[in-house]
């Protein structure tokens, strides 16, 4: 079986701050594997260990999204590839980039998460599957192979469905599907000497909309302080009742 995860390298949304006037510092922030990518990556290992077959681990990115491919091949992943040209967010260059280099690789079952945690657009996978002319599971929480069949329990907001596709399949994984192994010493080790195959994709941003401006609400704390704490106390009491009204 031969298995393609999608990988996204997401700035640490946890150390993200803004300026004065509301604007996120991107500068210098630590970039990490994206959460939903780990669920991913984690699904398709699950399904080597079980089924056999091999896994493509592929991302559109940068020269730094190595990192996130090193950590990736600990995690159980095979192959490599870094689709390189990545400028900024938009889910329709992303897959036409993706599609462009799987297109012709004949890939069993294409797995990524349902969304990432900079964007929440959720529309890569319907999109990659439209351009790939292959059936989509949407938000799987489980994967079973029959054969040549795909049967994915799908959760959706009030129930889960249980669906059966014949392969080639585009499934998107939901946090819920599993719990990511951390990988051991030696996994990491061997995973630092693996190779990375680096491509030029080259995409086309030209449709792209311009974001004119990107600010947080501001919050502003009262920066109230009591001297005496009873009356603190009975006044921040009487403040979070009216609150809550």
């Amino acid at each position: 079986m031969n298995i393609a995860v999608l990988i996204k390298q997401t700035i640490d949304m946890d150390q993200l701050k803004t300026n004065e006037n509301g604007e996120p510092i991107l500068d210098n922030l630590p970039l990490k594997l994206d959460v939903l990518s780990k669920n991913a990556i984690e699904a398709a290992v699950q399904l080597k260990e079980k089924y056999g077959g091999e896994i493509t681990g592929i991302s559109f990115g940068t020269d730094k999204t190595t990192s996130a491919i090193k950590e990736a091949y600990a995690m159980g992943v095979d192959t490599g590839v870094i689709l390189k040209g990545y400028k900024k967010s938009n889910p329709h260059v992303t897959a036409n980039v993706i599609y462009e280099y799987i297109k012709d690789k004949n890939f069993d079952i294409i797995i990524l998460g349902n969304q990432s945690s900079d964007s929440y657009s959720g529309i890569l996978a319907p999109v990659l599957s439209e351009k790939m002319k292959i059936p989509l599971l949407s938000n799987a929480i489980g994967i079973e192979i029959e054969d040549k069949n795909v049967k994915a329990t799908l959760e959706l907001e009030e129930y889960n469905v249980i669906q059966n596709q014949a392969m080639p399949v585009v499934i998107s994984v939901a946090q819920e599907i599993n719990n990511p192994r951390l990988p051991n010493v030696m996994q990491i080790m061997k995973a630092g000497k693996k190779e990375i195959k680096i491509i030029d994709a080259n995409p086309n941003y030209s449709d792209s909309p311009n974001v004119i401006s990107n600010t947080a609400p501001k919050s502003e704390r009262k920066r109230i302080i009591f001297e005496n704490t009873d009356d603190g106390v009975a006044e921040i009491s009487m403040l979070l009742r009216g609150a809550s009204r």
